[in-house]
């Protein structure tokens, strides 16, 4: 496998830019690596965007100042956080295998971490009696053989397993800024996390109420952080099935604790059981699944090693290829491979144009890579 470029002096100045480009407009962790990829530094990046975004149609197109991001940094710093880029050590290595990984991460605490040996647990936000008793078993089986537990701080299942694991060590990924701990409520728990070992993780910006939108993204993250996700108790329809399915699409190991059928809070976990998720009636069950478990350890993962390749340098489209792509893109996600053969353009050449479209907000992104037309609004 190709060998990561880990850089231990990320310097203040590639800080800034760094988080310059991701605090843009309509630049997400996929535009920030396109961007890269065609520039070749942030700094050529932001030297690059408004000519770019004219060219899109973009010409409002905000880029904070440095002082505004000096300022962020600042903030953050009296928090008591900071800012881990990807390319540095302290990055979390098993985050770096997703696909839009964030750029940069605003972390506060968990300087004695294991990143490399986490668990996620998530699940019903009115979660029973039962439910959250048996989070608190699970958590403490996990931690007491090392590993530290991840989940989002939402009622419920997720406040269990924090609390359960916070003498061994938990994460907490935030929907919203690090100074906009949701829901409030546990704003106590949260403080109580960071002060016993724990951490605390957004890629929001300070500031940032969170929005429905924005769980998602969090979710991914929690699962992004795990080599396994637990899924306790969930309905039909809930967001920790949305976290399963991202899991799954991350090469991550899924488990569900089976429930009642007569409880429509187990109805989640049981079908993802009837899909194939490990049943789970112990830590034990957690704790030997995960005992070999790499999430790197498939070709599919490869080519994120190498954090910015060049593959997109040079490639300059048309607007006879523009409106080839815009042809094939509609209201319905498609992947990017199914792009490249209806279109039979070059894949760089393609990204290239997805980028421009990204920064002119006309798509959207949505999981495994799935690409579609923005509704107008």
């Amino acid at each position: 496998m190709t060998s990561r470029r880990l850089d231990p002096v990320f310097s203040d100045s590639q800080r800034v830019d760094w988080l310059r480009l991701i605090r843009t407009d309509n630049v997400g962790p996929a535009s920030f690596t396109r961007l890269i990829n065609r520039f070749g530094s942030a700094q050529a990046a932001l030297a690059a965007l408004p000519a770019l975004g004219r060219k899109v149609g973009a010409d409002a197109l905000r880029i904070p100042s440095p002082a505004q991001i000096e300022d962020e940094i600042a903030a953050l710093d009296r928090l008591g956080g900071r800012f881990v880029a990807l390319p540095e050590p302290e990055y979390p290595d098993l985050l770096r295998h997703i696909a839009g990984r964030p750029p940069m991460l605003a972390v506060k605490g968990g300087a004695r971490l294991d990143w490399t040996k986490t668990v996620g647990m998530v699940g019903a936000r009115n979660a029973s009696t039962a439910g959250q008793r048996m989070t608190r078993l699970l958590a403490g089986a996990l931690g007491a053989a090392g590993y530290a537990v991840v989940s989002g701080l939402a009622r419920g299942i997720d406040a269990a397993a924090h609390r359960a694991a916070l003498e061994t060590g938990t994460v907490a990924v935030l929907a919203g800024g690090m100074d906009r701990v949701y829901p409030e409520q546990n704003a106590p728990l949260a403080a109580e996390i960071v002060e016993k070992g724990g951490a605390l993780v957004s890629e929001m910006p300070l500031g940032w109420e969170p929005r429905a939108r924005d769980f998602p993204r969090r979710n991914r993250i929690v699962s992004g952080l795990s080599l396994g996700v637990v899924v306790v108790e969930a309905a039909k329809r809930s967001g920790s099935l949305i976290t399963a399915r991202l899991a799954l699409e991350q090469n991550r190991e899924v488990f569900a604790v089976p429930g009642s059928p007569l409880d429509p809070r187990s109805e989640g976990a049981n079908g993802l059981i009837r899909q194939g998720a490990m049943l789970v009636a112990s830590g034990a069950d957690i704790i030997e699944a995960l005992s070999t478990a790499d999430p790197a350890r498939l070709p599919l993962f490869e080519p994120e090693a190498d954090f910015f390749a060049d593959t997109e340098a040079g490639a300059e489209p048309q607007d006879s290829d523009r409106a080839r792509l815009l042809s094939a893109l509609s209201m319905t996600p498609v992947t990017v491979d199914q792009l490249v053969a209806d279109t039979g353009l070059h894949a760089a050449l393609l990204q290239v144009m997805l980028m421009e479209l990204d920064i002119a907000g006309r798509i959207e992104w949505g999981s495994g890579q799935l690409v579609a037309l923005r509704p107008e609004s």
